[in-house]
């Protein structure tokens, strides 16, 4: 705790910055006046800052609520780095470890406690929570807590409620908050007294372009080709994301493709190569890029036209973080337009349907009636549509929107500890007979560490009891492996797979609570978004900067001059400026008697590389009847 250094020289004593970035200290002035904060700020603003400072100046622990575990991990390796003392505790944790950092967050000295919202509402956390020094309640990517933002979760919700027990203040920080989604974001927190600081979302250094092309593929090369360093291609799905990633390696690229389908182990060695230089060019869909602070990016294209403004916003704001010249490219055609339509189809199914999903998923899992809650299921989608015979994008934001409603948790991709049941009874295990001396250490190990094991498959902290067990995990899996080949236990290896979280017991047909009100809502929100990405793909007069900057609130901008809308703009006028240059000199100055060689003399060679092409000004002039033809 720093109480007696000024928020400056914290910053410079833990980051090593002289100086704040604009708005940062403003915001960090208001959190330590103890005041309710929403903060506004463009991604790679330094929106960290805007909370681990005045954390760092308070008595007490930081609650950090995020739904990136990725980013949540590399924050507190980072705070370690630099020598403050952070937790994290998200879904993926045993029982063991979770009580185990809630327990240092308690009598730890721990300054920042990382928490997935999912782990809100748990009793375990509330009743560890009565007993924490909360200096702030941190939420970040607040955007989250608003039903009509683009990235709603329902946990977040829960945020209000722990107000209650610790009266702490909030700092609630995004990078994309329409007015709308902002106030509601200060609502839904209960904000004391509503304070927005946004800073300016004016990116000079981002030239932004839009291309309408059918051959979106060789568009994508040449700027893979023209454009020096490092880049991202954002893409919808995964099988897109790995043929395009081929097609540019088969194009002598650097390249390699990224999404959340890939191992932990594979998604960690391809985000070091790429952000080491290895990988030049990152092919990816949006489970990239959250979190990576990797400065020198000097492209971002999405290969596909982004469904709304905010993820487009955030996404394209990843290129240029360094301040030099990059760019953000759209590449879109007419396919685009036809696949979001279809898109809006499968996003908003019926009531009955959706309500037809929530049975069929429980039927799937063989789950009867008033049972099921606390459950956590490995899920394979497009295993439970073939077995229903299901459309899988219907069936996905089905799903989806049943999470909304607050009936369980949908986590794609999630990393699940290994389980172990032992499977004779106690008295039948003491009479076993064990082939290895290590196999006994390790059931000792098992039966010391957790209870429960005897009754249904326990998680377990594979690197802990290989650690109790005197032994590395390779070789503690070996182990486990050999045991239930004896029989003696039941092992199910850890996984990466996408997890369904029951909340609740399942409920009969038309108990399930479900909103048509509120699925319309979602649905005319949706649309507006949708038709605002449109318009920005299909505008060709307005700036391309103020176009998003108007969207997001700002009214008081001014043109980029850099996107490919301003450089028309620039070309035209100076054609026009030309145009006319050339007309008074031949109309007037010539008398409409002239030669080429004049011309030639007048405006520069037509055939140099540094001058515009008069001659094709000259003719189109000719072609309108603007001045006379010249003489041969």
């Amino acid at each position: 705790m720093e109480t007696d250094m000024k928020a400056i020289e914290v910053l410079e004593k833990y980051w090593g910055y002289t100086s704040f970035r604009k708005m940062q200290e403003d915001i960090v002035n208001a959190a330590l006046e103890d005041r309710d904060v929403l903060a506004i700020l463009p991604t790679g603003g330094g929106k960290s800052i805007c909370f681990q400072v005045p954390a760092m100046m308070k008595p007490g622990i930081a609650l950090v609520v995020t739904p990136l575990i990725a980013l949540m991990k590399d924050q507190v390796q980072n705070l370690g780095v630099r020598g403050i003392k952070a937790l994290a505790v998200h879904m993926g944790m045993t029982r063991r470890e979770i009580e185990t950092a809630l327990n240092n967050a308690v009598y730890g000295d721990f300054k920042f406690l990382y928490l997935s919202p999912e782990r809100l509402s748990t009793e375990l956390f509330r009743s560890w929570l009565r007993e924490m020094d909360v200096s702030y309640i941190v939420v970040d990517e607040a955007h989250c807590i608003s039903q009509w933002g683009y990235d709603f979760r329902p946990d977040y919700l829960k945020i209000a409620e722990i107000r209650e027990q610790c009266d702490a203040p909030v700092i609630a920080l995004t990078a994309t908050a329409t007015p709308a989604v902002a106030d509601d974001i200060m609502e839904k927190l209960g904000f004391k007294e509503k304070l927005l600081l946004k800073s300016g979302f004016e990116r000079p250094n981002l030239s932004y372009i839009v291309r309408n092309r059918e051959d979106k593929l060789g568009q994508l090369l040449n700027i893979c080709r023209s454009v020096s360093g490092t880049g991202i291609v954002y893409v919808r799905n995964r099988k897109k994301c790995e043929e395009l990633a081929s097609l540019l390696k088969n194009s002598g690229e650097s390249a390699s493709f990224y999404h959340a389908g890939l191992s932990h182990i594979a998604r960690t060695s391809r985000q070091e190569e790429w952000k080491k230089g290895e990988i030049r060019i990152m092919v990816c869909t949006n489970a990239f890029g959250m979190g990576i602070d990797k400065p020198d990016v000097r492209f971002v294209v999405h290969f596909e036209l982004p469904d709304c403004p905010e993820a487009y916003f955030q996404e394209a704001g990843r290129a240029g973080r360094d301040g030099k010249r990059s760019y953000a490219v759209l590449l879109w055609n007419a396919l685009d337009l036809r696949k979001l339509k279809q898109i809006a189809n499968a996003s908003f199914p019926s009531m009955e349907y959706i309500e037809d999903i929530y049975q069929k998923l429980h039927i799937f899992f063989s789950i009867p009636y008033e049972s099921g809650e606390g459950r956590q299921l490995k899920f394979n989608i497009m295993d439970f549509c073939r077995h229903f015979k299901l459309n899988a994008s219907s069936a996905y934001s089905a799903i989806k929107y049943i999470e909304r409603e607050g009936h369980w948790i949908f986590m794609e991709d999630a990393d699940i500890p290994a389980r172990v049941m032992i499977i004779p009874d106690r008295e039948e295990l003491y009479d076993a007979e064990i082939p290895e001396a290590k196999q006994q250490i390790v059931l000792e190990a098992l039966m010391r560490t957790y209870s429960g094991l005897f009754s249904y498959p326990v998680q377990i902290d594979e690197e802990y009891i290989a650690m109790k067990a005197g032994t590395t995990v390779p070789g503690l899996r070996k182990t486990l492996y050999r045991l239930s080949l004896e029989h003696i236990i039941r092992y199910i290896p850890a996984d990466h797979s996408s997890v369904v979280y029951l909340k609740e017991n399942r409920l009969r047909p038309k108990n399930v609570h479900l909103s048509p009100e509120r699925l319309e809502k979602l649905k005319d929100s949706w649309q507006k978004r949708v038709e605002a990405m449109t318009e920005y793909a299909e505008e060709n007069e307005t700036c391309r900067s103020r176009f998003l900057l108007k969207y997001f609130g700002q009214e008081e901008t001014e043109d980029c001059g850099t996107c490919d809308v301003c450089r028309m703009k620039k070309s035209k006028e100076k054609a026009e400026g030309t145009k006319a240059a050339i007309c008074s000199y031949i109309n007037e100055e010539k008398e409409g008697d002239y030669t080429l060689e004049d011309i030639n003399a007048a405006f520069g060679s037509p055939q140099s590389s540094c001058s515009e092409n008069y001659l094709s000004i000259l003719r189109t002039l000719i072609d309108d009847g603007a001045v006379p033809p010249y003489k041969m």
